[in-house]
């Protein structure tokens, strides 16, 4: 899908749209390499482009796409248990973070997404507690109220799905990969519901769900093929470099 033809959202210029069209590839790629740290990166990439009342809404639409097909495709060993209760806490935290997040000014919205992308990437590894499935409801709310204002948290929902903990790796990429559609559904439907016009996004966002397959495809072929250290650091270093530039624009915003 050729980014030149499509109708673009005020303020994005086919040149950008193309970047953010090939962006979704990426990181997609990405996040079938290492697991997850794709939507991170693409957070704080768009943030750099992208008007701040729209990254965290049109963030949400291209993450939706993306996991709802992980979803499906492991939908047999999606732990629906943990999912109902999380859903459940969920629906409370994207109801409190919206009254909110709306109301953020630019600079304090990209300092948000600047200093979370930093913590993120060079934290100490949370290790998480074995949690019964009704304690999922309170990660949901967390996880669902945070991702109102930075967008990927995937790096705080991840400790406790892990694959030591659930048993296998395709229940684990079922079940995240299901709590993370059904999170980033209700962001979408909440920021539609306080008034963000999805409408002049859909056709770049469509088109970035579908680079983005693509990417994961290309993910799974090269996974193997890459050393896993020297990836991983390279992919510090570019979200490091991405979080100074928009605590930079934070401060000059």
């Amino acid at each position: 899908m050729d980014a030149l033809t499509l109708p673009l959202p005020d303020g994005i210029d086919p040149l950008v749209a193309l970047g953010l069209i090939g962006l979704s590839f990426l990181t997609s790629l990405l996040t079938a390499c290492l697991g997850l740290g794709g939507g991170l990166l693409m957070v704080a990439a768009m943030a750099s482009v992208v008007p701040p009342a729209a990254l965290i809404p049109v963030h949400g639409v291209v993450q939706l796409g993306s996991n709802l097909g992980r979803a499906v495709l492991f939908r047999s060993h999606v732990r629906r248990g943990i999912v109902g209760w999380f859903v459940l806490g969920a629906l409370i935290g994207v109801t409190l973070g919206a009254a909110v997040a709306v109301q953020l000014p630019r600079g304090l919205l990209l300092a948000a997404v600047g200093v979370f992308v930093l913590v993120s990437t060079w934290a100490p590894k949370v290790k998480a507690w074995p949690v019964p499935e009704k304690g999922f409801s309170f990660i949901g709310l967390v996880t669902a109220f945070i991702t109102m204002f930075v967008g990927a948290t995937g790096p705080f929902l991840a400790p406790f799905l892990s694959a030591e903990r659930l048993g296998d790796r395709r229940t684990t990429l079922g079940t995240f990969a299901a709590c993370m559609t059904l999170k980033h559904g209700l962001k979408v439907a909440a920021f539609a519901a306080v008034g963000f016009a999805y409408l002049p996004w859909l056709p770049l966002a469509a088109a970035m769900i579908v680079t983005g397959f693509l990417g994961t495809l290309a993910g799974r072929a090269i996974v193997v093929r890459v050393p896993e250290a020297a990836f991983r650091a390279g992919f510090k270093l570019l979200l490091t470099a991405l979080a100074i530039r928009l605590l930079w624009q934070a401060l000059s915003a």
